[in-house]
């Protein structure tokens, strides 16, 4: 059974930056899409960047274009999320997500199968 184990939320001051950790088990991810997405109190999730194990193809939200970088590292199945200059508008849960069949870093939630538990992100004004 696929496991995802986020790490690395907290809380930090508006312009300060987080890395977040999705460690994966269970399975060999060779040419398939992670994601994250968050979810703020009262609203829908929603997609903040993909990528693709091999090649490493990325996607991005507008809202995070430019300040967040996601990364991989093959060798110890996890991907990154680096957060720079955060807002307090990226207070949410942030989720990662494996795609079983998606081999491009679709920003469509319904592509991927597997959901880690999330951790917290909390940016003070």
């Amino acid at each position: 059974q696929v496991q995802l184990v986020e790490s690395g939320g907290g809380l930090v001051q508006a312009g300060g930056s987080l890395r977040l950790s999705c460690a994966a088990s269970g399975r060999t991810f060779s040419n398939n899409a992670m994601s994250w997405l968050r979810q703020a109190p009262g609203k829908e999730r929603e997609f903040v960047a993909a990528i693709v194990w091999s090649g490493g193809s990325t996607n991005y939200a507008g809202s995070v274009k430019g300040r967040f970088t996601i990364s991989r590292d093959n060798a110890k199945n996890t991907v990154h999320l680096q957060m720079n200059s955060l807002k307090p508008e990226d207070t949410a849960v942030y989720h990662c997500a494996a795609s079983r069949y998606s081999a491009y870093p679709t920003p469509y939630q319904t592509a991927y199968d597997y959901w880690g538990q999330g951790t917290q992100v909390t940016v003070s004004s």
